[in-house]
């Protein structure tokens, strides 16, 4: 997914406090662009949580109609410094890439891209989908794997299932179970449905106490305690929004009300621990590397901004091909102020 309109408060970020214990953080309705733009919610970045472990992107959509969103619908356009999550609860994605994968994102189902030191995909939701619904995550590399091999993995996990829950681990190891796809940097993903339709739900899990953690609730309410035998911190989660959890945690208790039946991502890995610089599509460490990034893209495409010669490391040798538009989606205009890194 293309963060397709860069909003002001991503263009100059600003030193983040340490969150103590629980924070809850709301979402911000995002256009994707183009004339039928589909809204997205974003919770991270935000003013006061740029980053949970190496998640530095958090974007939830749906349950949108198709008829009336358009779906998804990304043209070619550029990544570098990070691997792009998608994960869907309802709907098919056809996506495509500059390093020659191709796949169709499925409900339970992960794809995983490595954009390392630059690639181009596209995204669009199938001719078969009305409904579409699901979350676009990016996890930020680390300086040693960021200018690594565009890369792309898909993984379906076996659910773990409790008394009225189910539980689908897509990256790292949470609860017993453990996916064996590759990232560069300690990480955890996984899809957690609760159905307290005809009673309330109680669910508790451990957690590794290096890692921050972060849960996002799709849709509902939840009531979140945090190390609840010692008088840990609580909360009412609400729709759509994300709790943060600090590093140093020990179990995560989740109570869902009788009548309710949620769908929630629990994400984390230990603090990242480098400053990124983030803009658009891209991830790197300083203005510098954003303003090569952005020429590099522009000359590839044949923008008419685009400077001479501006591509010499060749992060994006070719442009994935796209039958649904005339052309690849050019960079926008850097604002007028120096991006600054983020903790």
């Amino acid at each position: 997914m293309s963060n397709v309109e860069p909003d002001p408060s991503e263009q100059l970020c600003g030193e983040d406090g340490p969150a103590q214990g629980l924070e809850i953080i709301d979402p911000r309705e995002v256009p994707l662009g183009g004339p039928r733009a589909m809204q997205v919610r974003r919770t991270l970045p935000a003013r006061g949580r740029t980053m949970i472990g190496p998640w530095c992107f958090v974007d939830h959509y749906g349950p949108d109609d198709v008829s009336e969103t358009g779906g998804m619908n990304v043209p070619p356009h550029p990544h570098t410094g990070l691997q792009t999550v998608s994960w869907l609860f309802t709907g098919r994605i056809d996506h495509e890439d500059s390093a020659g994968h191709k796949a169709t994102v499925t409900p339970g189902s992960l794809n995983l891209m490595t954009a390392g030191r630059g690639i181009s995909h596209t995204e669009y939701s199938t001719a078969d989908t009305t409904v579409l619904h699901g979350a676009q995550l990016w996890l930020a590399l680390p300086n040693d794997s960021r200018d690594t091999d565009p890369g792309f993995e898909a993984y379906t996990p076996e659910p773990l299932s409790g008394e009225d829950w189910d539980l689908r681990v897509f990256l790292g190891e949470f609860a017993g179970q453990r996916s064996p796809v590759r990232t560069f940097h300690p990480v955890l993903g996984a899809e957690l449905v609760v159905d307290a339709t005809e009673h309330t739900v109680e669910v508790e899990f451990d957690l590794i106490e290096d890692f921050e953690h972060g849960v996002l609730l799709d849709e509902g309410k939840t009531l979140i305690r945090v190390d609840p035998d010692h008088g840990g911190p609580r909360g009412v989660l609400k729709t759509a929004q994300l709790a943060h959890i600090a590093a140093g945690a020990r179990t995560l208790k989740l109570r869902v009300p009788q009548g309710e039946q949620v769908i929630l991502l629990i994400l984390g890995g230990p603090p990242f621990g480098e400053r990124i610089t983030m803009w658009w599509n891209f991830v790197g460490r300083s203005h510098e590397e954003i303003v090569a990034y952005r020429d590099a893209w522009q000359s590839a495409i044949g923008a008419d901004d685009a400077p001479p010669a501006a591509d010499p490391h060749g992060r994006f040798p070719s442009v994935v091909a796209d039958s649904h538009h005339d052309g690849a989606l050019p960079a926008p205009t850097l604002p007028n102020v120096r991006l600054k890194p983020r903790p």
